[in-house]
């Protein structure tokens, strides 16, 4: 027994709360619960768009998929939840036993979908007709959706153009209208692209002439006649009216191609709420006007900008200071010495970047092999100028003795411990060879 398919019927504008069916057949699927029913409001996922959701019986639908001629509704299986039992098909059966269900359609969901499909055949009519470049593939997706076209980057100007093409199309209340034909009669349109093999019946999409009761878009941007003409199987609404609003959010390349993304209808106010309520914060915490936020940020960033380079000369002064300081009080004398010399230091407060400062400007001014460390993140660096050093050789055994990871080479090393009592010990290692002497530079 084939499901009797209501998706299209209760489409945009016509979905009951609730309708009334019987189970044909349960089963358990990858450890989810299946039912097949005589009849169904949910759409499968297929031609792009996903599939409905909502409850059969209270229970949540996750998946309604199309396989073998067959309509399958996936169920929650509440098991995972950590309710004993679960949803398994004999507890399925046993929660059904007169084999009629009630089906709820998660409204809000479908309209959204529905919206933001429509406005995908919106969108790729009209690239096709203003500009030619075709849609080879799309992807609605539950924020944001995207159109690959088979064009190379596209300019501001042109998508703006695009989007202003969809608003006025939107404005017209173009009406949308279903054909259904058999495939030896699918000449009579002109499609946007290839029809599906294998169908009995052809269900093309025609995106009409304007609504002459509407106010016109004036200039050149509305098109007269049926805007686009494309197979599928999709749930769509009424007019362009519904689908309220398009925004093109971005274009970038992808696969040789220009992948643009977009949003309709109910999603573009929720984008417009965000924006304005990101800019009301940014127009306080700057004690500018909403409109004049854009300026204020690029001057604060200016200003940030300069001030960040003022604070790495300071940085780079101040590390250059305290490694003179340490250089001064590391050596009694000096000595000339066949083996650079040691000197290790482990510092309780200092990120590992100024130490990482500190250790380049004592290494310019020493042949010695500095290590420096910090407790605050258990790591510690370790350089040397001086020609034949050997760095990584000389650490390598005892980082990993004491329970440590590192890496480098001859002239520098790094190295980090996940624990004190590790970090602690490399150093006390290090003070087992650390020299007094001045080595020969």
């Amino acid at each position: 027994m084939k499901t009797i398919t209501l998706f299209y019927d209760y489409a945009f504008n016509k979905m009951p709360e609730s309708i009334i069916a019987r189970v044909i057949e349960t089963r358990s699927i990858k450890d989810s619960p299946v039912i097949v029913l005589d009849k169904t409001v949910f759409y499968p996922e297929g031609g792009g768009q996903p599939s409905d959701r909502g409850t059969i019986n209270g229970i949540p639908v996750i998946d309604v998929r199309e396989e073998n001629g067959e309509i399958l509704h996936y169920l929650e299986n509440v098991n995972k939840q950590g309710n004993a039992g679960g949803i398994t098909e004999i507890a399925l059966q046993k929660a059904m036993p007169s084999g009629e269900v009630t089906l709820k359609l998660d409204t809000f969901r479908r309209r959204d979908i529905t919206v933001q499909h429509s406005a995908q055949h919106l969108l790729s009519g009209i690239m096709f007709r203003l500009v030619g470049f075709a849609t080879v593939s799309m992807h609605l997706g539950e924020e944001k959706n995207t159109i690959d076209i088979n064009s190379p980057l596209m300019d501001t100007n042109m998508l703006l153009c695009i989007e202003d093409a969809a608003a006025a199309a939107i404005e017209e209340d173009r009406p949308f209208i279903i054909h259904l034909c058999p495939p030896e009669l699918i000449e009579d349109f002109t499609l946007r692209k290839a029809p599906p093999k294998g169908e009995e019946t052809l269900r093309v999409l025609e995106i009409g002439k304007p609504n002459p009761e509407t106010l016109q878009s004036p200039g050149n941007i509305s098109m007269s006649g049926s805007l686009d003409f494309s197979p599928c199987c999709g749930t769509h609404v009424s007019s362009t009216g519904q689908i309220g609003m398009l925004r093109i959010l971005e274009a970038e390349k992808y696969k040789g191609m220009t992948r643009i993304t977009f949003i309709a209808g109910r999603r573009c106010l929720k984008e417009s709420r965000m924006l304005r309520n990101n800019a009301v914060s940014i127009s306080h915490i700057l004690s500018s006007p909403v409109e004049e936020t854009g300026k204020a940020v690029a001057a604060l960033s200016e200003k940030t900008s300069r001030l960040e380079e003022q604070i790495r000369e300071y940085e780079e002064e101040a590390a250059k200071k305290t490694a003179g300081e340490l250089l001064a009080g590391a050596f009694a004398q000096p000595e000339t010495e066949k083996n650079p010399a040691l000197y290790a230091e482990s510092f309780s407060g200092k990120e590992m970047d100024e130490l990482l400062r500190i250790g380049k400007h004592m290494q310019k001014n020493t042949g010695a092999i500095i290590v420096l460390g910090t407790e605050k993140n258990l790591k510690f660096t370790a350089v040397c100028s001086a020609k034949g050093a050997d760095v990584q050789g000389q650490f390598k055994t005892i980082v990993e003795t004491t329970g440590g990871k590192g890496g480098g080479g001859p002239s520098s090393f790094q190295g980090q411990f996940d624990s004190i009592d590790k970090y602690n010990a490399f150093f006390t290692e290090l003070k087992k060879i650390q020299t007094k002497t001045y080595p020969n530079t």
